[in-house]
């Protein structure tokens, strides 16, 4: 468990940000540059959100419903000065599978679930422990996710005449393919629109809202022309001009253990998307963010959130990064996204209707390849094999199964990898060298071995002793051609030790009492030593722990001295 610094008192990886801007003074000044960024990053967020929505199988004022509510409390108790939260992109193949199988009821309660999996994970202090996600898991699945997020929007993408989109990966595109002759050069020339618009933009004015005007120039065309184009209004008809209700879903404890996984999955994207973002929003601005709060924060907003009848939440890492760039630098700007967001609904309900859904498909089409990170999976195929395996696979069983499976076969596989790798490094040998290579070269080494008595042996371990390499004691004594009566195990180099470590310097210990060899263990570090002495390995009267090299010598000296003549 992390342990807080000695400067900071527990309770202050919990405080809001909030309150600590408020602690600091709030000017009119401040108020004005978070008023302006939490704006920009609501006219940012009101397409985005309808459309993260309607990808994810859900209606599109759910994805508004929940950038209200989630993005107000994960700005309102967040750990992040600069945090904005709401739907994101990351969500989409989970949150569709979900509802597929189980209905939206289904998604509440899973929604509900991850919210108190991520106020537990932040009780607990867990926020650093996602820094040891490994990348090319993340790399993976986020790869992933963009090519599910790209396959899910080629229907309104072209327009294509067909029921319900086959969840799964391959019967979807094949499902395509017997449609092609259903496409609709209307919707395509539509998608072609809004594609062409946003790329414009980035490229010759890049602060401006692209999503927001490729959505106004798609919408004006499909009206100018009375194209024949799907909308939101004939899909979902207008969308209501208010808040749902707050209402406490039934929790029906029979699907509890049904829907875990997919809880788990949300809470580990929303744990792992919030705080990658936070630590961008660092980097961009100087400032360290509240993990475990931030935590909290993501739990808090995802229970309001099912509570409202909403979608899941995380952070958003370019909303965030919209955030700073217009001038944010409290989290009083997400809460005024948050609130300008419903102003946006209330005064805009009746006229979103006539949005197409080829401007929404273009706009998700765009951020499949913003979130795809080409280059760093590009990177990460250069890597050694073990990270290569990790990252394909990851990769193929997001887009060909789901995130649980891709998720917990990656880090599975992360972790034997890591295992093996550390176990590569382990060393136990007579000089530096690894046991049974050459004798070593170095003279400190020749002059050692010089000062050891007769019948004396000395090894030397050079890393952790945990059940990856413990297997290395197994031999140690079938490599002496005559036994010795004093065995010297130098483990100063040794920072850690589990219990299967200990287990095989038990099986060490029983070994050279059955051969009647001494043991001496020297150098012990402080975990080793702490380790060993719960374990009692020195129970046995042959094992001897000293606290360097020389007093060892000096043990093993006394030990194979002749005795005296009577």
């Amino acid at each position: 468990m992390p342990v807080p610094s000695a400067a900071e008192p527990v309770w202050r990886q919990f405080e809001p940000k909030l309150v600590t801007v408020l602690r600091e003074g709030y000017s009119l000044a401040r108020f004005r540059n978070d008023a302006i960024a939490g704006l920009t990053v609501a006219v940012v967020a009101l397409p985005l959100a309808m459309a993260l929505a309607i990808a994810s199988g859900a209606a599109p004022e759910k994805g508004l419903h929940t950038a209200i509510i989630a993005g107000f409390l994960i700005s309102a108790l967040g750990g992040s000065r600069v945090q904005i939260g709401g739907p994101t992109a990351a969500f989409i193949p989970v949150v569709f599978s979900v509802i597929q199988h189980h209905g939206y009821g289904g998604l509440i309660l899973c929604t509900l679930l991850a919210g108190l999996m991520l106020i537990a994970a932040g009780l607990l202090r867990l926020g650093a422990l996602m820094k040891f996600m490994p990348q090319p898991v993340i790399t993976g699945f986020t790869a992933g996710i963009a090519v599910s997020i790209f396959s899910s929007q080629i229907k309104d993408a072209l327009g294509l005449r067909m029921g319900a989109v086959p969840g799964e990966f391959l019967p979807r595109w094949q499902a395509y393919f017997s449609h092609l002759d259903s496409l609709q050069p209307a919707t395509l020339a539509l998608t072609a629109l809004g594609l062409s618009v946003i790329l414009v933009l980035r490229r010759w004015r890049p602060n401006w809202p692209g999503f927001l005007l490729a959505l106004l120039a798609c919408t004006l065309t499909a009206l100018a022309l009375a194209l024949p184009v799907d909308t939101i209004g004939s899909r979902f008809g207008t969308l209501p001009a208010a808040l749902p209700a707050l209402s406490l879903p039934q929790i029906p404890l029979d699907r509890i253990t049904e829907l875990l996984p997919s809880a788990f999955t949300i809470a580990f994207l929303a744990g792992v998307e919030s705080l990658l973002s936070a630590v961008v929003a660092d980097g961009m601005t100087g400032r360290r963010h509240r993990s475990n709060a931030e935590l909290i924060a993501q739990g808090a907003a995802n229970v309001g959130s099912a509570l409202f009848g909403g979608l899941p939440a995380t952070g958003a890492i370019a909303r965030t990064a919209t955030n700073i760039r217009a001038g944010g630098t409290t989290p009083m700007a997400g809460i005024l996204h948050a609130v300008l967001l419903l102003v946006f609904m209330l005064a805009l309900a009746p006229v979103l209707r006539y949005i197409p859904l080829a401007a929404l498909a273009a706009i998700l089409l765009m951020v499949a390849w913003n979130i795809s990170e080409v280059e760093t999976f590009k990177r990460t195929l250069s890597a050694p094999k073990g990270d290569r395996l990790v990252l394909l696979l990851t990769f193929g069983l997001t887009v060909a199964f789901d995130l649980t499976v891709a998720i917990e076969a990656g880090l599975v596989v992360a972790a034997f990898v890591f295992m093996f790798r550390m176990a590569e490094t382990v060393e136990v040998s007579s000089g530096l060298q690894l046991l049974g290579s050459e004798e070593s070269d170095n003279p400190d080494d020749a002059r050692q071995r010089q000062r050891l008595p007769k019948d004396t042996e000395a090894f030397q371990i050079n890393g952790p002793l945990f059940f990856g390499t413990s297997g290395r004691l197994d031999d140690l004594l079938g490599r002496f051609r005559s036994p010795p009566k004093v065995f010297i195990l130098r483990m100063r180099l040794v920072p850690m030790i589990d219990a299967s470590g200990v287990h095989a310097l038990k099986g060490l210990v029983t070994r050279c009492r059955k051969r009647e060899i001494t043991l001496i263990l020297s150098g012990l570090q402080g975990q080793p030593a702490r380790v060993l002495a719960q374990m009692d390995i020195a129970d046995a009267g042959n094992v001897h722990l000293v606290g360097d090299f020389d007093a060892a010598v000096a043990l093993a000296e006394r030990l194979t001295a002749p005795a005296p003549l009577a």
